[in-house]
């Protein structure tokens, strides 16, 4: 996530930050992913993964799926108060029996720790998942609090490649709480509307690396 200047630099001057490169396999395993859940979306039953965890939902099925699960152009809203347009890609929708619409994200990660949302990038997650919370609440739709993360551990205690991954799949639920969202974006449209830039941060690696290049 970029801090409060990177933003500004980038959104007020066209100052992007340094690219990173693409996270090819995590694109992967997230198609993939989709195209299992759409098998069981078009049945109109639960994965069984879902069935596994007790989560009384199925995938839903919605004409703008298609258009909201893209990255470039998602699910978008323009905020009456301060005119910005705001998007996010969501993975995927489950319905529940109370027929309110639950955020799905998915993840993919190699790790030998126990899958958790309580590391410090993690927050991250949550905050995603919640403003897609807010999204959805301003097109009208009933949400739920709850949303869904499917992890995609991929394996490395096997004896030998063969040519495939192997994954473990979990679910971890998050019970989201979007009062942020619309704060926020009134702290942004600040930010953005002034003439002063942000003091660097001490959490941002950019600003780091910024700040010790004006030394030499």
């Amino acid at each position: 996530m970029k801090c409060q200047r990177c933003f500004y630099l980038q959104e007020k001057f066209g100052i992007n930050p340094p690219g990173l490169p693409g996270f090819s396999l995590n694109i992967a395993v997230d198609e993939l992913l989709k195209r299992e859940f759409d098998i069981h979306r078009a049945k109109g039953q639960p994965h069984p993964l879902m069935k596994s965890y007790g989560i009384d939902a199925i995938p839903v099925h919605h004409k703008e799926l298609v258009l909201w699960r893209n990255n470039f152009k998602g699910i978008r809203i323009v905020h009456q108060p301060t005119n910005l347009e705001l998007f996010g890609a969501i993975d995927d929708l489950w319905l529940n029996k109370k027929g309110q619409y639950c955020v799905v994200d998915y993840k993919a990660t190699s790790t030998s720790k126990e899958i958790s949302l309580d590391d410090e990038y993690k927050q991250g997650y949550k905050l995603q998942a919640e403003f897609y919370q807010w999204l959805m609440r301003q097109k009208g739709f009933k949400v739920s609090d709850t949303a869904y993360f499917v992890f995609c551990n991929g394996l490395k205690d096997k004896t030998a490649f063969d040519a495939k991954l192997e994954f473990d799949l979990s679910i971890i639920k998050h019970e989201g709480n979007d009062s942020w969202v619309s704060p926020t974006i009134l702290k942004i449209k600040k930010c953005l509307d002034s003439d002063e830039i942000p003091k660097a941060s001490s959490k941002c690696e950019l600003c780091g690396y910024a700040q010790k290049v004006k030394v030499y």
